[in-house]
């Protein structure tokens, strides 16, 4: 990696698309953020992309305010990918090891992760992570870190993390059109863990929750190794539209409301507490109870909340988490949104802010840039890790694949 390379990570939500650019600080070798920029989004419904011609004009925008922030053009980035449609499925891999010796090497490692990768994936989906969980050298089990062990048979238990592939295609020919190249695709919600969750977190075990505009998407880590990753078709824009219906108003109005006044937690008001919705429009006259509105906010977000309860029950994580529950994403935002989220879930809970963040912009400190800022952080890990330099995307050619694989390998271990 190149001293002065700008590493750059593209969020494309359904309502705003972020981008984050930082580059290695000389002093201390950390990640230093350079160039926050979000614009309204389009072309994006729920996650994926529904029209090409808006998302390359949102996208471009985008990097044409980053480019005027950072005084150099941005020629590759990494993207998130979200969107409903996110598949995962454990996968093993088994392999003799190459050398007489039995010493194993890092190919004997990316030839058995390439093994697990094998499998019979569903038509319409696409491979985005391979994840190698735990190694097995001949009998021995539960190995972290097999290279340097002695053994005639490598074993490795993984998670493979799928998307559908007309999200995956529509989202590289949207970018590649706006003239840049791909680094490398990640889940966005694995990229979100890189920016607001320790090591400790993720040993101890957490769920990390974005409420995103019309999607919530969560990811569960406990050991070291993501559980789960999920993709829900709820978000905040339902809490806009439980509004907008229980007060009879538009939907605009209602998201002024929500942003305003809104708050998760009834309690916060008394029954006299009232606003005028002409304050919003002229023409309301109608007087509305705010602790009316924050029993809306609250019924929707228990909705949610119920609703990743349902995937830790599967996984038999409910309520079984030390680390608790970490929230990001515009719609965390709510006031009174941690009681809600304590009270649902039985444990901890904690709004997501980044984690050792060096930069002199305060708002790639709020709760919608830690996906950007993940992906921009995943990137710089990754290419301080193998020096790589931008240019072709990484996981086209099967080399390329493997090379992407072995990137990830070291990025799960470390």
């Amino acid at each position: 990696m190149s001293k002065d390379k700008i590493i750059t990570g593209l969020d494309i939500g359904t309502s705003y698309v972020r981008v984050v650019s930082g580059q290695l600080n000389h002093e201390d070798n950390s990640f230093y953020v350079v160039g926050a920029v979000e614009v309204p989004s389009e072309g994006i419904s729920k996650g994926s992309i529904v029209s090409i011609e808006d998302t390359v004009s949102a996208v471009s925008e985008a990097l044409e305010q980053m480019e005027r922030v950072v005084g150099q053009k941005v020629s590759s980035l990494y993207a998130g990918v979200s969107g409903l449609g996110i598949a995962n499925m454990p996968s093993k891999g088994v392999v003799a090891v190459s050398r007489p010796g039995g010493e194993i090497k890092n190919d004997d490692v990316e030839r058995v992760i390439m093994a697990a990768q094998a499998v019979a994936t569903p038509p319409n989906y696409e491979i985005l992570h391979v994840i190698p969980k735990l190694f097995s050298v001949d009998s021995q089990s539960g190995i972290k870190d097999p290279v340097g062990m002695t053994g005639v048979r490598l074993e490795v238990e993984t998670q493979i993390i799928q998307g559908l592939s007309s999200n995956v295609k529509n989202l590289t020919k949207a970018i590649y059109r706006t003239g840049v190249e791909i680094d490398d695709l990640v889940l966005s919600i694995l990229a979100n863990a890189e920016s607001v969750l320790n090591k400790r977190q993720k040993e101890l075990g957490v769920v990390l929750v974005n409420i995103g505009h019309s999607t919530t998407s969560l990811a569960v880590f406990e050991e070291g190794d993501i559980l789960l990753s999920e993709i829900l078709p709820i978000g905040s824009a339902h809490i806009t539209n439980d509004i907008a219906i229980g007060l009879r108003t538009s939907l605009e109005i209602a998201e002024d409301i929500k942003l305003e006044y809104g708050s998760a937690n009834p309690r916060d008001y008394s029954k006299k507490e009232e606003i005028d919705l002409s304050e919003f429009d002229p023409k309301e006259e109608t007087k509305v109870s705010l602790k009316h509105i924050s029993e809306i906010i609250q019924a929707r977000l228990e909705e949610i909340f119920e609703m990743v309860d349902k995937k830790l029950i599967e996984i038999d994580r409910s309520g079984l988490l030390p680390a608790g529950i970490v929230l990001t994403g515009g719609g965390s935002e709510l006031p009174g949104i941690i009681e809600t989220a304590k009270k649902e879930f039985r444990l901890p809970a904690a709004l997501g802010k980044p984690i050792d963040l060096k930069t002199a912009i305060d708002k790639v400190n709020s709760l919608p840039f830690t996906t950007a800022l993940g992906l921009a952080m995943w990137g710089f890990e990754i290419e301080k890790q193998t020096g790589l330099s931008g240019g072709e995307p990484i996981w086209k050619s099967p080399k390329e694949i493997l090379e992407k694989i072995k990137n990830l390998f070291k990025r799960f271990l470390s």
